[in-house]
């Protein structure tokens, strides 16, 4: 697929992956230890590196058209992508 909509992942590590939410065109992922990574239009929620830090031990991602939201294992939510969705 297209790279700019996140048809290419080999920029990031997959392994132990438990869930996979995507937007409209891009992706994130949490992995076996709670983390997340992201790939694809990083104005879409392909780039999470604003708030990397706080995504530890996420429980669920959902997607919107142009966003995410992560719930983490305390119940608070992290969101990144773009802000008007």
């Amino acid at each position: 697929g297209d790279p700019e909509c996140g048809g290419d992942c080999s920029a990031v590590q997959l392994w132990n992956v438990q869930q996979i939410q995507a937007t409209d065109v891009a992706f994130a992922a949490i992995l076996g230890d709670g983390s997340v990574v992201t790939w694809g239009d990083p104005k879409c929620g392909g780039d999470c590196a604003a708030v990397q830090g706080q995504l530890r031990n996420v429980q669920q991602i959902q997607a919107s058209s142009s966003a995410f939201a992560a719930i983490l294992c305390g119940g608070s939510v992290v969101t990144w992508g773009d802000p008007a969705w």
